[in-house]
C-alpha cells in the first residue's frame, strides 16, 4: 500500500502540472470546471493565469520534494497543501457557485491529497 500511495503522490503532482498548464494556456475553457458562477473578462482574465501559475508551482513542489527529500517529506508539504482545495471550496460557496462542485471536487481533492498525506506519515 505504502508504494501505491507513493505512486499515486507522484500522479497527484503531475495531475496538477496539468491543470496548472491548462489555467496557464487555455483559462477560459478550464474556468467552468471551477465552480464559480462567473469568471473574469477581459484584462482580469489574468486571474485566471493566477491559479494557473499556482497549480503549475505546486505541482512541481509535489515532485521535487518526492524525488529530493522523499516520501515522509511529502507527506507534510501534502498535509499542508490540502489547505488550497479547501480554501477554492470556500471560494466557490461564498460567491454562489456550484455546491456540487466546491464539496465534491475541491472537497474530493482536499480529502484524497490528506489521506495520500496520512500514509505518507504513518510509515515515515
Amino acid at each position: 500500500m505504502y508504494t501505491a500511495t507513493v505512486i499515486l503522490a507522484a500522479v497527484l503532482g503531475v495531475a496538477v502540472i496539468a491543470m496548472g498548464a491548462l489555467y496557464l494556456f487555455g483559462p477560459a475553457a478550464n474556468a467552468r470546471g471551477f465552480g464559480l458562477p462567473e469568471w473574469p473578462a477581459g484584462a482580469l482574465a489574468a486571474w485566471l493565469n493566477v491559479k494557473g501559475a499556482r497549480d503549475l508551482a505546486m505541482g512541481v513542489a509535489v515532485l521535487v520534494v518526492l524525488a529530493t527529500a522523499g516520501p515522509h517529506a511529502l507527506g507534510w508539504y501534502l498535509l499542508v497543501s490540502a489547505l488550497v482545495p479547501v480554501g477554492d471550496a470556500i471560494i466557490v460557496l461564498r460567491h454562489g457557485g456550484s455546491k456540487v462542485l466546491a464539496l465534491a471536487m475541491h472537497g474530493g481533492t482536499a480529502a484524497v491529497v490528506l489521506a495520500v498525506s496520512a500514509v505518507l506519515l504513518s510509515a515515515g
